[in-house]
């Protein structure tokens, strides 16, 4: 989808409380949105019904308005199944996915550890995947997962990290696209997003590149633009641990609550 001019997104999931972390690469987004003369969106990614609790919601638009941080409009994931599902429609017609039946008893005994500290996924070896594509009609309770194609390798150049390559089946293999408690995963819902928003541009962690190459895959299949990524160096902790949202003691509310000021927080990215 064409569009004239810069827009970027913030994309929080109301899991637990904003990190350092997050708030560093928030503001880079913010940085290059204001840079290009853009707009910047707000992602509510509230899916997994599970952990996400109204009071995080409340708490990241609170934490980014005292960071200095604003956005034009708020989308919550939510409210947009019909549009993940007309996806999933779309990759089923096309024999582009297939059900899987493998429980995570019978992953873990096929599956190897994943390849590092930054995969989401491991490999998955192939156990329900037919012989050839095969389109098929929607089954509720079903994990369905993309096929991913005899392509080589998926190639597209970072704006941080520079060109990138990840290659289908040695660094990834068919991948969870629906979950059978009727949700889409990751990455199908953030496709599927990133298009309805016109989003010219993501600016996420780095552990998430491998997904890029992934979501490339599903933008090809559904015929979606494909955005500019920008993947941020992670912050992490005096012991070289990535920080995620079990490290309190650098959520945004704690070091307001420290007395840090907006100026105080930024100057620790």
């Amino acid at each position: 989808m064409p569009t004239e001019s810069y827009i970027g997104r913030l994309a929080p999931s109301p899991t637990g409380l904003l990190h350092l972390g997050h708030a560093r690469t928030f503001w880079l987004a913010q940085k290059r949105a204001q840079a290009a003369g853009g707009d910047l969106t707000l992602r509510n990614e509230d899916l997994d019904l599970s952990r996400c609790r109204p009071e995080f919601s409340e708490a990241f638009r609170e934490d980014l308005h005292w960071l200095g941080i604003f956005w034009s409009y708020e989308l919550k994931q939510s409210s947009r199944l019909l549009a993940y599902m007309g996806a999933l429609h779309k990759l089923l017609e096309l024999g582009l996915i297939y059900p899987c039946t493998c429980s995570r008893k019978d992953l873990q005994h096929a599956v190897a550890a994943p390849h590092d500290d930054t995969d989401d996924e491991p490999i998955y070896p192939g156990l329900c995947r037919p012989q050839s594509p095969q389109p098929d009609t929607f089954r509720t309770g079903t994990n369905y997962r993309f096929r991913i194609p005899a392509t080589d390798a998926v190639h597209f150049i970072d704006q941080n990290a520079g060109p990138q390559t990840f290659t289908p089946e040695t660094d990834f293999g068919d991948f969870l696209v629906w979950r059978k408690d009727g949700l889409p995963s990751y990455q199908l819902a953030c496709v599927v997003d990133d298009a309805f928003q016109r989003i010219t541009e993501v600016v996420r962690g780095r552990d998430l590149l491998k997904s890029t190459a992934r979501q490339i895959l599903l933008q090809r299949a559904l015929e979606l633009a494909t955005p500019q990524y920008f993947h941020a160096d992670l912050v992490r902790d005096d012991h070289g641990v990535r920080l995620a949202k079990r490290h309190d003691a650098l959520s945004i509310r704690s070091l307001r609550h420290s007395g840090l000021t907006p100026a105080d927080v930024r100057d620790l990215f």
